[in-house]
């Protein structure tokens, strides 16, 4: 695989989730994923905070993902995505192969919903 696949891939996957994430959390307003961010943010800015154009405070939330690359005889390769004893991806039946593991991190932008008052 080439690297300007594997990054169109990557890039394409993280853009896709994120997508998919801000359709399941739609109908709650008070949160959002990847807000679009206050132009003017006051003293926060000055203290390296981000804040929503609601006006809600943004945190990070990071990746560190590990991403497996193997190629060998009798298989089509392919990227593989391992958490913990899961795997997904292709795996080989290859008695000779090589493998080579890159770890991708990113950082999406969330607004997250304050609890109501209770009274």
């Amino acid at each position: 695989m080439e690297l300007k696949e594997f990054v169109t891939g990557v890039l394409t996957a993280i853009i896709d989730g994120v997508k998919a994430s801000q359709r399941e959390t739609e109908h709650a307003r008070e949160g959002e994923i990847n807000p679009l961010l206050a132009t003017n943010q006051g003293t926060l800015q000055s203290q390296g905070r981000l804040v929503s154009r609601w006006g809600q405070l943004v945190q990070t939330v990071k990746f560190d993902v590990a991403v497996t690359v193997e190629e060998g005889t009798g298989t089509k390769g392919g990227i593989g995505i391992f958490m913990g004893a899961v795997g997904l991806g292709s795996q080989g039946e290859s008695k000779a192969s090589q493998a080579s593991v890159s770890r991708i991190q990113f950082e999406v932008p969330v607004a997250l919903p304050y609890q109501e008052q209770k009274a």
